[in-house]
């Protein structure tokens, strides 16, 4: 029985230079996503890192207006203190400090730290405690 006639072209083996181009296309499109994905987590970070400074920042400064014989400069000396320990997570730092009878109240205002150049981020936080009394 003859052998029906061959309707393909012969084999040829692939060219060296065209091995590994669909990875690198893949490549070209998922490395900009991954590192776009990985700096804006380190952006979030950054940001709850300027989050959590400014609340201890305020908690210390209402801490310290609070005490029995508290005032506000009290406050701003406690709070100044606190930031220049903590460095720079939070930047442009505005501490507003008011004591009434009953409470001590302190906003914390400011820039946290940027991944991208001219992005803002601004954090604000603000922390209150009852004055201390003799009884």
């Amino acid at each position: 029985m003859p052998s029906p006639p061959s309707s393909h072209r012969p084999h040829r083996p692939p060219r060296r230079g065209e091995r590994g181009a669909v990875g690198s296309v893949q490549m070209i499109v998922l490395m900009p996503l991954l590192i776009g994905l990985f700096l804006a987590a380190m952006q979030a970070a950054l940001y709850y890192y300027g989050r959590s400074a400014a609340i201890s920042i305020a908690q210390t400064g209402a801490a310290a207006a609070a005490a029995e014989h508290g005032t506000t400069a009290d406050c701003q000396a406690a709070a100044a203190t606190l930031q220049a320990a903590i460095g720079d997570a939070i930047t442009d730092v505005h501490v507003s400090c008011q004591r009434t009878a009953t409470r001590a109240t302190t906003i914390v205002t400011g820039q946290a730290l940027s991944v991208f150049p001219g992005w803002h981020n601004p954090v604000s936080q603000r922390a209150a405690a009852p004055v201390e009394r003799p009884t």
